[in-house]
């Protein structure tokens, strides 16, 4: 990892745990604020966690842009939950065929960047 790219991942950790320090739940309920503001710790800490070991730089930039885009969109809707996506079974258009294994092919091509560690860990 050079040390631009070290410095950017460190800068997003701080900039989470700010975050969650400030964070306040869109429904003004004191345990909400609580389970949101935990929420975000946990997951933070967890991720970065598992991706401690990575060392190939598109992969790594992935990660970055994951995590910049969920905090973005946690930031716009005010909810620090991942915003699921759905896509109704056999609804996307293969390229060739109409199998199975090319929906499956689709629909994870298709997932959005702020979804793509969501699946791995829950």
């Amino acid at each position: 990892m050079t040390t631009a790219t070290r410095q950017e991942v460190l800068g997003l950790y701080r900039r989470i745990f700010r975050l969650a320090r400030k964070w306040q739940a869109a429904s003004g309920q004191m345990e909400d604020t609580v389970k949101e503001k935990q929420y975000i710790v946990n997951e933070a800490r967890m991720l970065f966690q598992k991706n401690k070991n990575l060392t190939d730089t598109d992969l790594i930039k992935q990660c970055i842009d994951e995590c910049t885009a969920r905090i973005e969109i946690g930031l716009h809707y005010q909810i620090p939950y991942p915003r699921p996506i759905h896509l109704p079974p056999m609804g996307l258009i293969p390229l060739r065929g109409r199998g199975l294994r090319s929906q499956e092919k689709l629909r994870k091509l298709s997932k959005p960047v702020y979804l793509k560690s969501h699946d791995e860990v829950s």
